[in-house]
């Protein structure tokens, strides 16, 4: 059962105008790639043996999902803002090296969301279930790399707004452990005062988890 929403009426809505010129752009997405702080976030997934990736999945998803621009979408020609955005992650088949995506619910908390996850990345056999929902934030980290960019492949689906959450190998520097950290958006609802808020709600987050 897919989440429930609201379908924006347009002629009241602050962003229509907005809305409307970027998703007319040839190209309506952008990518911004950064670095966070993820000292302690990582001192405490080691001491409870969490999945890192895991971890890191559910505090940007929690971090995003306060902030509604990033759970605005198109649907069937209309725009509608979703009241909570799930999770899909590339999940890593290590003997074949292809990667599986994996659908999870958004849950409450970190410990519940952890368990689920692994449950269903591990029981999963297909490595695609079906075309991705609307209602999800989708996760493709890279740990091999230390990147300072990244670029994605593009459908060409205009209408495609859902963020694309990416990071690569963290590594240390002055005593600090960092990790390059990419967030990609539909400009349609999402600008760079948006992307702000959710870097420096995250990097909040992963200092005081």
């Amino acid at each position: 059962m897919g989440n429930t929403y609201e379908i924006i009426d347009e002629t009241k809505w602050k962003r229509a105008l907005h809305c409307q010129i970027f998703r007319n752009s040839i190209e309506p997405s952008y990518c911004v790639t950064l670095e966070l702080d993820i000292t302690n976030f990582l001192e405490k997934v080691r001491k409870e043996k969490f999945s890192f990736t895991l971890s890191l999945v559910f505090a940007v998803s929690k971090c995003a999902n306060n902030i509604e621009e990033f759970r605005y979408r198109f649907l069937d020609g209309q725009i509608v803002l979703y009241d909570r955005i799930n999770t899909a992650f590339t999940y890593l088949d290590k003997n074949t090296d292809l990667f599986k995506v994996v659908n999870v619910d958004m849950q409450d908390t970190l410990e519940s969301y952890i368990s689920v996850a692994a449950q269903k990345a591990a029981n999963q056999k297909d490595y695609f279930t079906g075309p991705l929902g609307n209602d999800v934030f989708q996760f493709s980290p890279m740990p091999w790399v230390s990147y300072t960019h990244i670029s994605h492949t593009n459908s060409g689906k205009k209408d495609n707004a859902t963020p694309l959450f990416d990071w690569g190998k963290y590594f240390d520097r002055n005593g600090k452990k960092i990790l390059p950290f990419s967030v990609q958006v539909h400009h349609s609802f999402v600008d760079g005062i948006h992307v702000g808020k959710l870097v420096d709600s995250l990097q909040d987050y992963l200092n005081n988890i």
